[in-house]
């Protein structure tokens, strides 16, 4: 089905076709000649542009490209130095000795192209070699043999042309590696009996950990992986035609930034028949609050132009394995959908950011699958793996539960770090709620719950209370007891909220003394929360440590909207005295 449809893209929404096993590819150098084969200057002219990532390795041109490993396979008339010059800047004599193997190759192609064509373009670079190749240049020392090499021949009436873009040249590639007729078989894409390929002829470029010269999508290297003694690519019988057509959707989808998104060493391709009506991608990295507040809202009232649109949606989840392509999900839906399910994706991982100006009655920022995925691990690079992203981009497209596995990484992070972040919130409500049955009301869990069930949920708020008390008495502390015992708290509440009790009572009688307004706030606050715990659990499953870890992230904001509410208050009691004084002060005889 994925292939199918990468098929159909190639076909519906890429208007551009190359030549059979022809792509886009960086060239750096240009080979003047003259009809004679005479070069019309010493030196290959340059197409480098350090400047632009891209033409580090040249201007792109369509060239000939086939899938090449270990062993030797020139280019038609578009080839690396070594091939095209029979040169290397390494010293070591096997190396120099592959590359003049792979100029003989090479050289043997052009002579059969040209002995095919009779192309006068061709039989000028065939001259070029035979007056001395590469000796009729200037290459220099430092001539770099690893990039591209292409032609460019005069001809008699004074037009130029690049004789790699001849009909008649693109035909003798094509035959040259053509599946033949022993390789008979049922395409697993179209279905029709024709000439399959042993091997694909090219490769995917673009997926994150993949080889810089690509990845196989279809392939068997072992005999475990081969079935019914087909080896290599014949696992997967692929018509030449459609092997072609799905290469080049996805290498165009991958080359994309509106249909791709790349997070840790997982690569999404996402694409519909028609433009799509919502940047699934922008949603995905950057979310902005005024666009995710109207699809909310589009789905509440039913009333948006994207709910509308059932036209299909596709996306694919990537990875690669060295020089294999691994395709981890693929999702088959509507616009509509997919429109509908981000928005609930958004709902559900709201919740409250203690660092707004009013955390009570700011609208929640959304997170990006990034932060959301990278919220779980201690170094994106080395430590998120490919499953944890798959899983979010999963649950945001097709609306299916997140697994209790991410909870559990994002609850281990909170344990190592000793706190909890916002988005490891926002990551640990977004699985909590995604696997109830019933879609909850609009603001559960965004703030604060003081009648929540859950005994873990009040186990947290208290220690973000106990938390409070320390630093109100204590406000130069360095570590709190947050620092010091939240592992053990989130997981044996018993064995440890009785000595922290204990412990706050000091800072307690001292706040009484010094200050009574924050001794009775505080006060307040732990017979509250007490009040919700009847019994203290010896040990909490990994649900119940979600839980907890929502209940002190949920307190240590509410905490902060009463303080600032408080200090907005007496700041503004204070300005109003102030007016008061000066007017009386203007009204004295």
């Amino acid at each position: 089905m994925f292939l199918d449809k990468l098929r159909e893209y190639a076909d519906e929404r890429m208007t551009t076709r190359l030549p059979p096993l022809y792509v886009m590819t960086p060239v750096a150098w240009i080979v003047a000649l003259g009809s004679d084969g005479r070069p019309l200057s010493s030196e290959p002219i340059q197409t480098i542009d350090p400047s632009n990532p891209r033409g580090k390795r040249g201007l792109d041109m369509v060239a000939p490209e086939i899938s090449r490993t270990s062993g030797i396979k020139p280019l038609l008339l578009v080839d690396k130095g070594t091939y095209t010059f029979g040169r290397t800047q390494d010293t070591k004599p096997e190396k120099q000795q592959r590359a003049k193997e792979e100029h003989e190759a090479y050289r043997k192609m052009l002579d059969r192209c040209a002995a095919q064509t009779s192309e006068p373009a061709v039989l000028a670079v065939q001259r070029f070699y035979d007056q001395g190749g590469a000796d009729l240049l200037d290459l220099g020392d430092q001539w770099d043999y690893t990039l591209k090499v292409a032609f460019r021949v005069q001809r008699a009436d004074g037009t130029d042309c690049h004789p790699h873009d001849l009909p008649s040249v693109q035909r003798f590639w094509l035959s040259e590696h053509a599946p033949g007729a022993a390789a008979l078989g049922q395409c697993v894409v179209c279905g029709d009996h024709k000439p399959v390929l042993d091997r694909m002829q090219t490769k995917i470029k673009g997926i994150i950990g993949g080889q810089s010269s690509g990845t196989s999508i279809i392939s068997a290297n072992e005999k475990a992986f081969e079935s019914y003694g087909l080896a290599a690519s014949r696992v997967a019988p692929t018509c030449r035609e459609c092997a072609e057509d799905f290469h080049r959707a996805l290498n165009h989808l991958l080359a994309s930034d509106h249909g791709r998104l790349n997070v840790g060493d997982a690569t999404f391709v996402f694409w519909t028949r028609d433009d799509m009506a919502f940047d699934v991608r922008s949603l995905m990295t950057s979310p902005d609050a005024a666009e995710v507040r109207v699809l909310l809202e589009s789905v509440d009232r039913g009333r948006h132009l994207v709910l509308d649109d059932d036209s299909p949606f596709y996306a694919a989840a990537l990875s690669a394995n060295r020089a294999r392509a691994v395709v981890r999900d693929w999702i088959d839906t509507t616009v509509a959908n997919a429109a509908e399910n981000v928005s609930l994706w958004f709902g559900l991982q709201r919740i409250v950011d203690p660092r707004d100006e009013d955390p009570a009655g700011a609208e929640p920022r959304p997170l990006g699958l990034f932060k959301l995925a990278a919220s779980t691990v201690r170094d994106v690079r080395r430590d998120l793996p490919v499953s944890t992203p798959r899983a979010l981009f999963r649950a945001a497209i097709s609306g299916t539960p997140l697994p209790m596995d991410i909870a559990y990484q994002a609850v281990r992070r909170c344990r190592a770090d000793q706190g909890i972040t916002r988005p490891r919130a926002a990551l640990i409500k977004l699985v909590l709620l995604s696997q109830e049955h019933h879609q909850p009301k609009e603001d559960y869990m965004v703030a604060l719950e003081p009648s929540h069930p859950s005994t873990a949920y009040h186990c947290g708020r208290l220690l973000a209370v106990l938390e409070q008390v320390q630093r109100a008495a204590l406000p130069s502390v360095n570590a709190t007891i947050v620092d010091r015992f939240y592992g053990a708290a989130s997981s044996t509440p018993a064995t440890v909220f009785g000595a922290l009790i204990r412990g706050a009572q000091p800072h307690l009688a001292k706040l009484q003394r010094d200050r009574r307004g924050a001794h009775v706030n505080l006060q307040r606050s732990l017979e509250d929360v007490c009040g919700q715990i009847e019994n203290w659990p010896p040990a909490l499953a990994l649900k119940d440590q979600a839980l907890f870890s929502l209940g002190y992230y949920h307190q240590r904001a509410h905490d902060r909207a009463q303080a600032l509410s408080r200090r907005t208050a007496r700041d503004g009691k204070t300005d109003q005295e102030g007016s008061n004084t000066d007017t009386g002060r203007k009204n004295l005889p």
